[in-house]
């Protein structure tokens, strides 16, 4: 009597182990050069014996509308006999080549599915803009009748409050980089969990530089508050470490990437307020968890009682073997390190994440991108993640090509969100509390600086009235750039390599402030768009293509 194989293991499809996924992991284009001829058209054939034409657009505009988890929990569901349909052969029908590990026929599809998130994601990057949207006007429109409006902000809203962004030519790494004083092989090692743990006192004493104090909330964190006093806003998704979101009283925040809010110890796993460690940051020491020290000195406690009431030779065995246990546990005998609860690289995001995402995908009707240059996963992966229908506004000081938002305004961000405002009839609201300074600080120039922050964050740098529009032509006509009327400035060209998100200086504004930031805002006449990546030339589409109307051809023999 024979019996009928078992069914397929159905694969769990989470959020948190979908959205937290660097789509740059794999480069199919080197998989497809890599193959030999013979190897090549046998996929190529088994392609075209797999989904038609038709099939596969479906499955495009399943997986662009429904996301990717639901479009995955849909394909994998067992049929009633139990049988599930071949991630393998979606795959190929995308034009996505598994690396050589996977590319055997009957690698079952709880194996190929951690592959097929992050080929898939790639799949997603490739959102079109929507046609009927270009104009200022549509701009406007979106806000004033959209309900659910997420935004996406990253550090060029708060480079106007004195806080210096990470990526620009002016930004945190540059600076890391000039000054070469921390030995650094790169200065994103600076926000390295890795390193951290080896060499925490490099971030200690450079972490008071970007600890947020006396600052005051932009025009752009007020503008937000001002989406959700209106309850429009649907969520802040926020980049940024310096809480300047929630001082502007916006409660629907979701800080991505953590703040100093908190501290936590990397052994014990114990939490304090970020008050806790403040004093230790602004004198460039490391805290030590106050739990974790309490237990190191109990047991030496231990040990010198163990050495008074036993023989020395027996003490001396006991000692050596806790000793190399405390060894293995603090590394050296010490105890457990606190850091700021901001999310290094190496580190996941909080599940919080994930769980905001997939429910707020199923609500949004706009999203608005913010002060980023969106180029760090997952968070830049946000805009893949929500309905490609959902209309997208990009809000910056220079363009992306990596993405394809169906509106863009360019130029500092604080005078964009508020000459918008003045166009819709509404007000931003005031700073609800500015920092005071304390009577010490009047005597070394702080008073001053906080005067400074105070005038920096509550103005901006072109008010509606001194104000103009430049709009894109043609294939550009989606590109609007804010500048100040009758502006003279030389045309700037555009680089792809270098979107920064910087909105203004890191340090405290000189004289000429106005002009120098005025200069910083780019001014291009005509706007043009900017070139994208090349597609590959034959077989099976690049990763960073548009889906490929027609399916991969076999190889030319000689090629």
């Amino acid at each position: 009597m024979s019996s009928s194989p078992p069914p397929a293991l159905a694969p769990e499809i989470t959020p948190a182990e979908t959205y937290q996924i660097d789509s740059d992991e794999y480069d199919s284009d080197q998989e497809r050069d890599d193959l030999e001829d013979d190897e090549y058209d046998k996929l190529v054939e088994e392609a075209e014996n797999g989904y038609s034409d038709e099939e596969m657009e479906k499955f495009i505009l399943q997986l662009k509308e429904s996301g990717l988890v639901n479009f995955l929990r849909d394909y994998l569901l067992q049929s009633e006999n139990g049988e599930m349909r071949s991630l393998r052969k979606l795959l190929l029908g995308f034009g996505i080549i598994p690396p050589s590990p996977l590319r055997n026929p009957s690698i079952p599809n709880i194996h190929l599915l951690p592959f097929a998130k992050i080929a898939l994601s790639r799949v997603l990057r490739r959102r079109q803009r929507l046609s009927h949207l270009s104009s200022l006007e549509d701009a406007l429109n979106l806000l004033k009748t959209s309900k659910n409006i997420i935004v996406l902000s990253g550090a060029g809203i708060s480079t106007s409050c004195g806080i210096p962004d990470f990526r620009s030519s002016t930004g945190l790494y540059a600076q890391l980089q000039d000054e070469g004083k921390y030995e650094l092989d790169d200065p994103q090692q600076m926000f390295d969990i890795h390193y951290f743990r080896e060499r925490p006192e490099v971030f200690y004493s450079f972490a008071k530089q970007i600890y947020p104090s006396n600052f005051v909330p932009s025009p752009c964190h007020r503008w937000i508050k001002l989406l959700e006093d209106k309850g429009l806003l649907l969520r802040n998704y926020t980049q940024n470490i310096d809480t300047l979101e929630s001082l502007a009283g916006v409660e629907k925040v979701l800080q991505c990437h953590g703040s100093f809010k908190t501290a936590s110890c990397l052994r014990c796993k114990n939490r304090v307020p970020g008050q806790t460690i403040e004093p230790f940051i602004m004198s460039q020491h490391i805290p030590y968890c106050p739990r974790c020290q309490e237990e190191v000195a109990q047991k030496q406690q231990k040990k010198d009682q163990l050495k008074r009431s036993k023989g020395k030779g027996k003490a001396r065995w006991d000692e050596d073997g806790e000793e190399e246990e405390e060894e293995d546990i603090w590394g050296g005998g010490e105890p457990g390190i606190m850091k700021p609860d901001i999310t290094f690289f190496g580190q996941a995001l909080d599940s919080e994440f994930d769980e905001c995402l997939f429910k707020d995908r199923e609500e949004v009707d706009l999203l608005v991108i913010i002060g980023t240059s969106l180029k760090v996963a997952p968070v830049s992966e946000v805009l893949t993640h929500i309905p490609h229908s959902v209309p997208q506004i990009y809000i910056n000081l220079t363009p992306v090509h990596h993405v394809k938002p169906d509106i863009c305004l360019l130029g500092d961000a604080d005078s964009i969100v508020t000459d918008l405002s003045s166009r819709l009839g509404w007000t931003i609201p005031s700073p609800a509390a500015v920092p005071q300074p304390s009577p010490e600080a009047n005597g070394d120039g702080n008073a001053q600086k906080i005067e400074t922050k105070i005038d920096r964050a509550t103005r901006v740098t072109i008010p509606p009235e001194e104000g103009e529009w430049i709009d894109g032509i043609e294939e550009a006509s989606h590109i609007h750039l804010y500048r100040r009327k009758g502006s003279q400035n030389p045309e700037k060209p555009q680089s792809s390599s270098d979107p920064s998100s910087s909105g203004g200086e890191a340090s405290p504004a000189p004289e000429n402030a106005n002009q120098k930031e005025e200069e910083e805002i780019p001014t291009i006449e005509p706007l043009q768009v900017g070139e994208g990546e090349p597609e590959a030339s034959d077989g099976y589409v690049s990763d960073e293509s548009d889906i490929g109307e027609e399916r991969p051809s076999k190889r030319a023999r000689g090629d």
